[in-house]
């Protein structure tokens, strides 16, 4: 059962983090997988609850190497962002999208374009990985199925700002609905990005808006590489 925190609007949310492009390099550490998608399930369920770089970090030195796993994961995730949404690449595509997402939407004085700018990049980047490695993302799922989500809950309890009960909730929730798949579908796609445009009370998207996914997403694979890279 899903606590009443846990509406249908919070699973839609996910919709908005590129869990894959932060895991595919970890698949042999389920644990560390796991870690590497805890910043943004907690963002999920209990937003107040964070899993913060220096709060994980003590424990990648435990000496349940599960925990250390966690922990490790945590840190990457939160390393991964920093040079990520700093890049040239990520910037400029962002930038452009935004642009072009304006002339689009015209009439538009929100933050929606700019919003879809920066999702779109992350959203898109993780298509291109699940297309170009079929074979990882299956196996990224059949991890996930086999994880331990209430230990997790439990590890995370451990390190997290506050507490939280709705982790493990969540987890099963990410399992079962497979919503990476979606990425790929720009009927699918839209329907996820307006289902949030109405939570976030921004204006829905049109029925064109997937006339011009095509153009974004050819954008984002011609920059795949170099966006996947970071600086040494």
């Amino acid at each position: 059962m899903i606590p009443p925190t846990l509406g249908l609007w919070q699973i839609d949310r996910n919709l908005f983090l590129n869990y894959f492009s932060h895991s595919h390099r970890f698949l042999d550490d389920p644990y560390f997988v796991a870690g590497t998608a805890v910043p943004d399930w907690l963002s999920v369920v209990d937003r107040k609850v964070r899993a913060r770089k220096h709060l994980a970090e003590p424990f990648m030195a435990d000496c349940d190497p599960i925990v250390a796993s966690v922990a490790g994961g945590i840190v990457q995730h939160h390393k991964d962002d920093d040079w990520f949404h700093r890049s040239r690449n990520f910037v400029e595509l962002s930038l452009n999208f935004t642009v072009q997402l304006r002339d689009l939407l015209a009439p538009d004085d929100s933050l929606r374009p700019s919003f879809l700018g920066h999702i779109l990049v992350e959203l898109l980047l993780d298509d291109w990985l699940i297309q170009a490695h079929p074979d990882r993302i299956a196996r990224y799922y059949s991890i996930m199925d086999e994880l331990d989500a209430g230990l997790i809950q439990r590890i995370v309890n451990r390190m997290a700002t506050k507490q939280t009960a709705h982790l493990q909730t969540m987890i099963g929730i990410f399992c079962r609905e497979r919503f990476l798949y979606d990425y790929h579908e720009d009927d699918q796609l839209l329907v996820r990005l307006n289902q949030v445009m109405r939570r976030v009370r921004l204006p829905a998207l049109p029925a064109s808006f997937t006339d011009w996914l095509p153009t974004a997403r050819v954008a984002v694979n011609e920059q795949a590489a170099d966006l996947l890279t970071a600086p040494v």
